[in-house]
């Protein structure tokens, strides 16, 4: 058995800053974190085990700590106003890409467009992005794409949509809208562009596939359901421990991807397991 990693996998800067800006806080039982700083099970358990307060992702009470700290995934201008008006201090480790999405949405707004917002109506970006809009949509498929009275028409996208995705409903809308103009503003971020773009060079070459992520993480999901499309077996894994022997056999090929919240050292100690199982040899226990 093959081991092949995608050219372009695991943790963007985003989530990067975020950790490096956590890693800062001297006092961390004075900070409660707003939601889930990635999703990512191994970083929320170490927070945890730093003595952060953390609130449950969608939660709308103030927290009591002297300190919040906004999670990468962001909030609305509406939210950092009611923690700032209850005296909060910020600590902001919100992804820059998600702020140009927030303000691209704004902008059309501005212009007098009905805002379409192309993602997950229940994930906490996406909340964000909506929160400061009037009367916006969010569509997650082709489905829920419908005819809208308004005249003038903006579409933006939740930043870890898949390009493939957001081209198919983005062409649905002009089709079913034809009165309207259309304004559409690609707000996908590069890191999950270059993750997908690597994952199908790797998708040729590979009988199956491993995705390292949590199983929250939207552009995790992603990447398994682009290989589940593609027709090749694919595992969704959050770590080596979830690697079992009996899903490779007869394997030739196995790709490894890993989503834009994935620890450099998850994805390394995955590598190394199935390594181990491709020779037979594996990897010891620290």
């Amino acid at each position: 058995m093959q081991v092949k990693r995608a050219d372009a996998m695991g943790m963007c800067f985003g989530v990067r800053d975020a950790l490096a800006a956590i890693e800062k806080v001297v006092d961390p039982s004075g900070v409660t974190i707003h939601g889930e700083l990635v999703h990512n099970g191994e970083v929320l358990q170490w927070l945890d085990s730093q003595g952060f307060q953390q609130s449950q992702e969608g939660e709308r009470q103030v927290p009591v700590t002297p300190q919040v700290l906004i999670t990468a995934h962001g909030v609305s201008n509406r939210e950092r106003q009611k923690l700032r008006g209850a005296g909060k201090t910020l600590i902001d480790t919100t992804c820059p890409l998600v702020h140009k999405a927030h303000e691209a949405a704004q902008q059309l707004q501005a212009e007098g467009r009905r805002v379409i917002v192309i993602g997950k109506p229940d994930h906490v970006e996406v909340r964000g992005i909506v929160e400061d809009l009037e009367d916006a949509v969010v569509v997650r498929g082709v489905r829920d794409v419908a005819r809208w009275p308004e005249s003038r028409i903006g579409v933006v996208c939740q930043t870890t949509t898949s390009s493939e995705l957001v081209a198919e409903v983005v062409l649905a809308i002009r089709g079913m809208n034809r009165h309207a103009d259309l304004s559409f503003v690609d707000t996908v971020c590069n890191p999950t562009k270059a993750r997908g773009a690597a994952l199908e060079e790797l998708l040729p070459v590979i009988d199956a596939l491993v995705v390292v992520g949590g199983r929250a993480s939207n552009n995790t999901r992603q990447l398994v359901l682009r290989g589940q499309e593609r027709g090749v077996a694919t595992l969704h894994i959050e770590n080596e421990s979830e690697l079992e022997a009996a899903w490779f056999v007869g394997r030739r090929v196995v790709g490894l991807t890993a989503g834009t919240s994935t620890l450099p050292a998850t994805i390394d100690a995955v590598y190394e397991r199935l390594i181990g199982l491709a020779t037979g040899v594996l990897p010891t226990s620290p």
